[in-house]
């Protein structure tokens, strides 16, 4: 399934940095956590949503389903032939057992009971025949009487030599040959399965179900909004004449409202590209200055409960203070 992995909306705002080298420097911006887009792999309608937006899933957890058409049946057809490979093969590995044995012994010895007496009747018609007492045709009949017998013996004898000596490796080898088919046929059936399913690529929060029970969405429409778990991140924007103090691995103090003491942050992402400053920022003046988008993560654990969208400030060491 793709998925598309998308930073949440941002409303990071920046404010303008001190001027006076001897301040520290200080950045607005909001808290964010990895937003993904869950899409529909097919232009069916939507027959299960199984959570509600707000709810705790985790991952691999089913999220909604299409309808699958004739998927299901073939599915449970497959499942069965691939059950009964298996116990073939493992009657065929387990070899004879004791009844099929008895079975075998039995039917031989009513095999050469019935040949013993075909052999006394075509002795005597053979006798009456040479004496005129019958006619030729009942010696024939009486001939093939016995050699049916003999060929049901020998059938008999054989199954039984069979049943003795085991199964052959070549039994074994073709048991397992069909098991491997009705394998492959069964997972082909289920990654096909698996496209009228949405699943959560990570543990996470519903944040937002686009599409209801019943609808059609585009192959390829995002279905489910997931906010990922874990400890969210700063995301805010550099102003210019910060950006060459500002590198990856870089410490940074984070305030956030509601949150006593600042927590401990550090830079793991800034953009190579400069960009206007959105509209939105707190002046006229900030909004005309170019800015480099940035993302701070969070050390400290209480950061981990906060929701998205809480305003930060992330404050930066003058480079004058900086240690040398």
């Amino acid at each position: 399934m793709n998925r598309s992995l998308l930073a949440a909306p941002l409303l990071g705002l920046l404010v303008g940095a001190c001027s006076n080298g001897d301040h520290p420097q200080q950045m607005h911006g909001t808290l964010e956590r990895d937003r993904l887009e869950l899409v529909a792999e097919s232009h069916e309608r939507i027959t299960e949503v199984l959570v509600r937006e707000g709810d705790r899933v985790a991952a691999g957890a089913v999220l909604l389903r299409q309808e699958a058409g004739t998927m299901q049946p073939r599915l449970d057809q497959a499942r069965a032939a691939l059950a009964e490979a298996e116990r073939r093969l493992a009657d065929v590995v387990e070899g004879p057992r004791q009844r099929e044995l008895e079975e075998a012994r039995a039917a031989l010895a009513g095999a050469e009971s019935v040949l013993e007496t075909e052999r006394r009747e075509f002795e005597r018609v053979d006798q009456l025949v040479e004496r005129k007492l019958l006619s030729a045709s009942s010696r024939d009949q009486a001939r093939a009487r016995r050699d049916a017998a003999v060929a049901a013996r020998d059938q008999s004898r054989a199954r039984l030599r069979l049943l003795q000596e085991g199964t052959r490796p070549e039994q074994v080898r073709a048991a397992e040959a069909a098991v491997q088919r009705s394998q492959a046929v069964l997972a082909e059936l289920e990654t096909s399965a698996a496209l009228y399913e949405v699943r959560a690529a990570r543990a996470g929060w519903i944040e937002a179900l686009p599409y209801k029970l019943g609808e059609r969405p585009p192959a390829g429409a995002p279905v489910v909004v997931l906010l990922a778990e874990g400890t969210p991140y700063a995301r805010i924007h550099v102003p210019e004449p910060l950006r060459a103090g500002m590198t990856a691995g870089r410490r940074v103090a984070v305030s956030i409202d509601g949150v006593e003491g600042a927590l401990d942050g550090t830079v793991r992402y800034i953009s190579a590209e400069a960009a206007f400053t959105p509209y939105y920022a707190l002046t006229q003046t900030d909004r005309a200055r170019l800015s480099y988008l940035a993302e701070v993560a969070l050390d400290d654990p209480r950061a981990a409960a906060l929701p998205v969208g809480v305003p930060v400030q992330v404050t930066v060491a003058a480079p004058s203070a900086e240690p040398r």
